[in-house]
Order: C-alpha cells, then sequence, then structure tokens
C-alpha cells in the first residue's frame, strides 16, 4: 500500500511542476535573462547532479579523473559523444590496470 501512496505523491509533484508554470504564466516572457535561466538550467542541474558520481565510480578517484579529463579534451575538440564516453571509460579501465 504504502508502495502506491509513494507513486500517487510522485505523480502529484511532477504534474505540478509541469502545470503550474503553464496556469501560472499567461503572456510570453520576453526577459533574456528569464529566457537563459530557463534554458541552461536542466543543465546546470544534470552537471551537478552527475559530475560527483563521476569521481567514485571507480575504487581510484585518480583514475576517474584522469577519465573525465580525457572526456573533458575529446568534448572540447567536438569528438562525438559516445566517443568520448568510450575513450573516457578506456583511459579510466588503462589507469587502473596499470
Amino acid at each position: 500500500m504504502t508502495v502506491i501512496v509513494y507513486i500517487l505523491i510522485m505523480a502529484a509533484v511532477t504534474y505540478l511542476t509541469r502545470m503550474l508554470p503553464l496556469a501560472l504564466i499567461r503572456e510570453k516572457i520576453r526577459s533574456r535573462f528569464i529566457i537563459s535561466l530557463l534554458t541552461y538550467l536542466p543543465y546546470t542541474v544534470l552537471a551537478a547532479l552527475t559530475f560527483p558520481s563521476v569521481f567514485y565510480a571507480t575504487s581510484s578517484t585518480l583514475a576517474s579523473a584522469v577519465g573525465c579529463a580525457v572526456a573533458c579534451v575529446l568534448a572540447f575538440f567536438r569528438v562525438p559523444m559516445v566517443l568520448v564516453a568510450l575513450s573516457a571509460s578506456a583511459a579510466s579501465f588503462i589507469f587502473l590496470a596499470f
């Protein structure tokens, strides 16, 4: 029974966070600051949630840092995301192996 209550609460919270802005904001947003805030906020939250776990993904924080550095360098040069992920994983694996 408690699982159903949890699911209903999660559904209500999800619905309210999506419905309230639609119901409360009737006119077009003209502020460039608010538009940019709403544009970049999801990426910022995602990065804040995932970045710390990068360093605890392996038994060695240094190996994780090496993988993160490889990923950052490759992403800077606009390498496709799949290759970035594979290269970062390979770098961490190789660092842990030696």
